[in-house]
């Protein structure tokens, strides 16, 4: 007995954990500061931490109101129906969800390169085919609607990420627009804003209420801090809204995620004190780093260093855990997330002794 044939799946390898990398360095956690995977450094918004406690004696429960409840207020927040707000664990859930409305076996999908895998993971799972569009590192890994669309070739699904993961270039709305406008009728272009709280660029989700092929996904993994509960969304056209009841899984997101959700999504100065910290970061790795930083939107910064695989192992060794990008096909480049002030500062401390 044997799975199916997965040799075109790749594995999908987060960052390290502090836990992980102390235990192979046989050092204590306390010596580490973890800037590899993009977390809120301040931790969970305040407000999700009471309804996280407030909720735990309540968690034999299916979340069928606390699903309502936060589905209503995204609604209600993007100006659109509920039905529009597709819930999932993450917002690779949504992706996986939108895979299974859209791919028929075979059909193609579109992601950028470098990019994040799970596009073209959730594509193969669902039997789907992957082509990639090519962001130039000299360009500076600009994103635009003729660059897009000079690699599209009917494919069903688009992937545009904005701000994008690993560079933290941006995607303008009048391009998105365009790369709609001018591919097949039966293409989707998904619009991948997980980190859209921290740039000063405009949602997408303008065009999802005008069109019927454009749809945006969020997470509440970044600015609001409940990376470990695994909650996002899609919020897709009205004209199909209603395939989500057809593919999605019974209650995507738990209770505890939900009511964690809805506490945070009113937590504004929580999200302000994020987004503020990421913008200080940004511009202090940008003046006072060694390597060359590219432009970013994000709550991170890539780097140019050499060779990444030996700076973010050197970096470890000395207590920062960057992130080597030799798995988005960039062995010269390291990210590194914004932390507090102190950690960002000791991120670039460390970066530069080791080049």
């Amino acid at each position: 007995m044997q799975p199916r044939d997965l040799s075109a799946h790749a594995e999908y390898r987060a960052g390290r954990g502090i836990e992980e990398v102390a235990r192979e360095l046989g050092r204590d956690p306390s010596e580490f500061v973890k800037l590899a995977s993009n977390e809120n450094p301040i931790g969970p918004s305040p407000a999700a931490v009471e309804a996280i406690k407030e909720v735990s004696e309540d968690v034999h429960h299916y979340p069928t109101a606390a699903h309502a409840d936060l589905t209503e207020a995204l609604s209600r927040k993007w100006e659109v129906t509920p039905e529009q707000v597709w819930l999932s664990p993450g917002a690779d859930g949504a992706f996986d969800y939108l895979s299974r409305a859209m791919l028929s076996p075979d059909e193609r999908v579109l992601a950028p390169d470098p990019g994040f895998a799970y596009y073209a993971m959730s594509a193969r799972y669902h039997h789907g085919e992957v082509n990639t569009y090519e962001l130039e590192k000299e360009e500076g890994f600009a994103q635009t609607a003729e660059g897009i669309l000079d690699a599209y070739d009917g494919e069903r699904i688009v992937f545009v990420t904005t701000p994008h993961n690993p560079t933290g270039s941006t995607c303008s709305v009048s391009d998105i627009e365009e790369i709609a406008a001018r591919t097949d009728e039966e293409t989707l272009v998904v619009v991948d804003e997980a980190y859209a709280e921290f740039a000063a660029s405009e949602s997408a989700i303008g065009l999802v209420r005008e069109r019927d092929d454009v749809a945006i996904t969020r997470t509440f993994s970044k600015a609001y801090g409940l990376a470990g509960l695994r909650l996002g969304y899609a919020v897709v056209p009205d004209a199909w809204a209603d395939a989500y009841a057809r593919v999605s899984t019974p209650f995507a997101a738990s209770e505890v995620a939900c009511r964690a959700g809805l506490a945070a999504l009113d937590d504004d100065e929580h999200v302000e004190r994020t987004v503020e910290l990421a913008e200080e970061g940004r511009k202090y790795i940008a003046e006072h780093a060694d390597g060359p930083a590219f432009e970013s939107q994000g709550n991170f910064v890539l780097l140019e260093v050499g060779d990444a695989s030996r700076v973010s192992e050197e970096m470890k060794r000395e207590g920062v855990i960057v992130r080597d990008c030799s798995s988005f096909g960039l062995p010269e480049c390291i990210r590194i997330t914004c932390g507090t002030e102190a950690e960002t500062e000791k991120a670039v401390e460390t970066l530069n002794e080791v080049l």
